[in-house]
């Protein structure tokens, strides 16, 4: 593995290469499946940081006897409640089976059971277990270091950190270049290829599961060069986090858990929902039942295959850390956000609208999420999307690349008044502003509220531009589908009458009268 340069001399060295911005799993396998000299951004050291360690439940491939390929295409689109893009679904469903090879080649200690065959988690939506994990409750973790150690067997990846990427530099309306904030200061490093895997959104809210850090920084970047972004209303809020009392990143207890027999009871110990319905099914169910002045608790008590420390070591540990024992007692949960379905928007080649650029992970909009995210199909699209964007790179140093895609169509809709914010609410943060209005319930005064507070400060800050974007996405959505509820328009239109909208820089400032957040100079 390349040490980190430092002088400019050997920055320049590594001029003209793709970069990749991101180490988690996406980014990760991204560099892996390059076969070419590359550089890798990292802001922190491989396989720690961002939400990739943090995944619990494991990756979603239609391995077992009874399961297929078709099934679980099928259940990703009834998931994604008419919105997802069905060749995506098609494809990644179908490439499954081969990344849980690739994983296993790379070293992930991917679970067995008695019989010595792959263990499958059932989990929410699922019709069938195909969750493949690692460590019980560890899966990210494990998976991000097998990824890791493979980097680092690798001399020509060249790891840059800590980095962190600020801005994308464009030039006749392709990407021509990254500046790098390092130890020494700004650098430019040229390269006509730039991939970002920087992860969602999520830390813009007040409660996550993601780290507080994680604000859509990447999206930012590619939104001010000109990229537009797709789906951004769609903001998944998983329903059980850890309930610790404290404001701020929540940890998450995994759906595998409600899998395994795990029950949502309150404090009289009735059950008030179904544990395996879809995610935005069950978080509503929750946020309704919190709001009607109930506490609400999982009990785990009684899981089919063992005790919960064996099942879920991981998760275990963490609720001991605050005070409570998921063996012997039920443990006190609520909603939190927990990923973001819309993105970048990119083709099957993880191309985004900006020659040059493409995006993998989390940070993409592939289409195949839909409105709601089918549990975890996220590893899978981090992984599959990071071995087609370095095909696409391929391809397009050997020039055999196929024409850029045109734009998404952006829809249609009339300019808003936003309102002048009142003092109370220009005074919240950033967390508690999108909590409040852009979180699980909506309504069009709230969202208001969110762009007339945000709008101002979008110049210059990254987490209100993305707060912007996705309050404008959620406007333009007079509906109520999958992870996007609208109190005020509660009813789900036919899909033909609420398609997937893309918006870029340039349309938000459109769509919002005395709005104009600067998009950086090429």
């Amino acid at each position: 593995m390349a040490s980190s340069p430092t002088p400019a001399d050997d920055l320049a060295s590594l001029a003209g290469l793709p970069v990749i911005v991101g180490a988690g799993i996406a980014g990760l396998s991204t560099a892996l499946h390059l076969n070419a000299p590359c550089v890798l951004v990292s802001n922190a050291p491989m396989g720690t940081g961002g939400s990739s360690p943090l995944a619990q439940g494991g990756l979603s491939a239609a391995i077992g006897p009874a399961d297929s390929p078709a099934l679980h295409a099928r259940d990703t689109l009834q998931a994604g409640v008419g919105l997802c893009d069905e060749r995506m679904v098609q494809a990644m469903t179908e490439a499954g089976p081969q990344t849980v090879a690739q994983l296993l080649a790379w070293g992930v200690p991917l679970a067995h059971d008695g019989n010595g065959q792959l263990a499958l988690h059932l989990e929410a939506a699922h019709s069938q277990p195909r969750v493949v994990f690692a460590g019980g409750d560890a899966s990210g973790r494990l998976m991000a270091e097998a990824l890791a150690r493979q980097v680092q067997a690798r001399p020509d990846i060249h790891v840059l950190t800590p980095a962190q990427a600020r801005r994308i530099v464009v030039r006749g309306g392709q990407v021509r270049g990254v500046e790098l904030e390092l130890d020494g200061g700004t650098q430019l490093l040229p390269t006509t290829q730039l991939v970002i895997a920087t992860g969602g959104l999520g830390g813009l809210y007040e409660g996550a599961t993601v780290p507080a850090a994680q604000k859509g920084g990447g999206l930012a970047m590619a939104a001010r060069a000109g990229a537009a972004l797709a789906d951004m209303e769609f903001t998944q809020f998983h329903p059980t986090a850890l309930d610790t009392g404290q404001p701020g990143q929540r940890p998450l207890i995994s759906e595998a858990v409600r899998g395994a027999g795990a029950l949502l009871v309150d404090e009289t110990g009735a059950r008030f929902t179904e544990e395996l319905a879809p995610r935005d099914v069950v978080t509503r169910a929750l946020a309704a039942h919190l709001a009607a002045g109930h506490q609400v608790f999982l009990d785990g008590r009684n899981l089919r295959g063992g005790r919960f420390s064996e099942l879920f070591p991981t998760i275990h540990a963490t609720c001991l850390q605050h005070g409570w024992d998921a063996d012997r007692q039920p443990i006190p949960v609520r909603p939190a956000m927990h990923y973001h379905m819309g993105g970048i928007w990119v083709d099957r080649q993880c191309r985004s609208t900006l020659p040059g650029l493409y995006a993998v992970g989390e940070a993409a909009c592939t289409g195949l999420h839909g409105a709601n995210r089918l549990a975890s199909n996220s590893l899978l699209e981090a992984c599959v999307t990071g071995r087609w964007a370095a095909e696409a790179i391929l391809q397009s140093r050997s020039g055999q690349e196929s024409p850029w895609p045109a734009s998404p169509p952006v829809g249609q809709v009339e300019p808003q008044e936003i309102p002048t914010p009142m003092p109370d609410t220009a005074a919240l943060t950033v967390g508690e502003l999108m909590w409040r209005h852009a979180g699980i319930n909506r309504t069009r005064a709230g969202l208001q509220e969110v762009l007339a507070t945000l709008g101002p400060r979008a110049v210059h800050d990254d987490a209100a531009l993305m707060g912007c974007f996705v309050a404008a996405a959620a406007l333009m959505r007079r509906e109520s589908r999958g992870a996007h509820a609208r109190l005020d328009h509660p009813r789900t239109l036919p899909a033909a009458q609420a398609p997937r909208r893309s918006l870029t820089l340039a349309g938000l400032e459109a769509f919002i009268p005395r709005f104009s957040p600067c998009k950086d100079s090429a």
